[in-house]
């Protein structure tokens, strides 16, 4: 891995996720080799299209900056306050936002019921939509160690997903970028990751993993948890520079923004802020339905992700 220091991992975290999201908006539901076909290159651009205009990230990085601005203006993990940050987003009618998460943000139930009780009537709960908000909270406890970065990333999770499969993803996700802004592989680190991984998940986790896994071999479309990181960590294991990770996720179709902002937070620690592209960061922009207007741009990511690796 790259010689950087963690400030540079955690901007890259942080932007890489919003860089990937904002790429692969674009192509969402599409098929694989699209991306391919729309830059033979492969040098992709921040094109915009499909609803989206050129650079504008979707809810994945919106909800993102829920999470780091709850983590830093709380002082910590205010599970109310972010549920209720989550629920002023969704009610102010963002361009895009997963259905099981409007439903259970927008369900009426209280913030440590909502979830739960969604299950226990639809039996789904398993999407991506805790993976993609991931990176300013894995940023914020990486310097916590293991256990806890696990057991927040859990908590979070299970604000808008009641599938203990989708905590124990995110909590993965959530170590293996603490062990990137250590500099360390986090490929490498997956077997003791995983050996914190709840038993009844453990298994499938492994599988989806592993280092002989391929995308073709998925038996969920990959807005399910499982394909979607198991996706991402084939971009990364099978590339050697954050951009080439992030066209290879987006190029795999399906749900491209998700997937690639997965990438693009696990490439982003790897290779670091400095490794992404100033054509795509040039253009990024958040807007945050809910909070009077406000865009957010590169600057502004950086400027966060920088807060989230203060110590407190």
């Amino acid at each position: 891995m790259p010689l950087l220091d963690r400030t540079d991992r955690a901007q890259g975290a942080v932007l890489g996720s919003a860089v990937g999201d904002a790429l692969g908006a674009p192509f969402e539901f599409g098929l694989p080799g699209v991306f391919r076909e729309r830059f033979p290159d492969g040098v992709g651009e921040l094109c915009g299209g499909g609803g989206w205009d050129p650079g504008e990230a979707t809810d994945d990085t919106q909800m993102a900056v829920l999470v780091g601005e709850s983590l830093l203006e709380r002082g910590g993990l205010d599970l109310p306050d972010l549920f209720a940050r989550f629920r002023r987003w969704a009610a102010a009618d963002p361009k895009d936002i997963g259905l099981l998460t409007e439903q259970v943000l927008l369900g009426g139930d209280p913030w440590d019921l909502a979830a739960s009780l969604h299950f226990q009537v639809n039996g789904r709960g398993a999407g991506n939509g805790a993976l993609m908000r991931a990176s300013t909270s894995a940023v914020r406890f990486a310097a916590r160690g293991r256990t806890a970065t696990m057991d927040a990333a859990r908590r979070i999770a299970a604000l808008t997903h009641g599938d203990g499969a989708a905590w124990e993803g995110t909590a993965i996700l959530h170590d293996l970028v603490r062990v990137a802004l250590l500099g360390e592989d986090p490929l490498t680190a997956l077997p003791a990751t995983l050996a914190e991984v709840a038993p009844a998940h453990r298994e499938r986790w492994a599988i989806v993993l592993a280092p002989d896994w391929h995308p073709d071999q998925a038996t969920e479309f990959n807005g399910a948890v499982w394909p979607c990181l198991g996706s991402a960590l084939w971009a990364l294991r099978t590339t050697a520079s954050f951009e080439e990770a992030l066209v290879a996720a987006v190029d795999l179709g399906g749900d491209t923004d998700t997937v690639a902002a997965v990438t693009g937070m696990l490439a982003g620690t790897v290779y670091g802020a400095s490794a992404i592209p100033t054509r795509w960061t040039s253009t990024l922009h958040v807007p945050l339905p809910g909070s009077a207007g406000r865009v957010l741009r590169t600057d502004d990511l950086r400027a966060l992700a920088i807060s989230l690796t203060a110590p407190r």
